[in-house]
């Protein structure tokens, strides 16, 4: 491959993520299905998925954008929106909504200035409602990055998060 690709700033620096992610879209041309390990890559690079990068996998693989928009919105590991630093999952599966997780919910919008699924404006944080983290027995339960917090209150949430200011 002797194409360079330069970076969305218009100078000509070379974007060493887009190289990564031509020569995936080149492993994975011939190979059925390869679309999924393809929208993994560029997830894991960019930490969503650009618009401006779908279109060139649009054109190398020769599948339309509808699919490829499709696939993206049918797996809740894809985001067509960049995340914030810190990602925010607050349960909603049974024994957590039963528990008060709605109030969770509605104390880190009114904190965090912030609708669920959406990132804050400073990027900081993105709000996510989750069916079941797996940890019913500490209901309500959320999780920032890796860490779990259970037995939640709205009571404890402007604590919690000046963890992550």
């Amino acid at each position: 491959m002797s194409q360079q690709h330069c970076c969305c700033c218009g100078g000509n620096q070379v974007d060493e993520r887009l190289e990564k992610i031509m020569k995936v879209i080149e492993e994975h041309k011939t190979v059925k299905g390869g679309l999924i390990p393809v929208l993994h890559e560029i997830q894991d690079t960019y930490g969503y998925l650009p618009e401006d990068i779908l279109k060139i996998v649009s054109r190398e693989l020769d599948i339309p954008m509808a699919e490829i928009f499709g696939v993206a919105s049918f797996y809740s590991y894809f985001s067509l929106e960049p995340k914030g630093e810190h990602i925010i999952r607050v349960c909603l599966g049974t024994a957590c909504y039963v528990k008060g997780a709605q109030g969770l919910i509605d104390r880190l919008c009114k904190e965090l200035n912030v609708e669920v699924g959406k990132t804050t404006a400073d990027g900081k944080f993105t709000l996510e409602a989750t069916r079941c983290l797996g940890a019913c027995g500490l209901a309500p339960v959320m999780v920032i990055g890796e860490k779990v917090y259970g037995r939640v209150t709205p009571e404890d949430i402007p604590n919690i998060l000046k963890e992550y200011k």
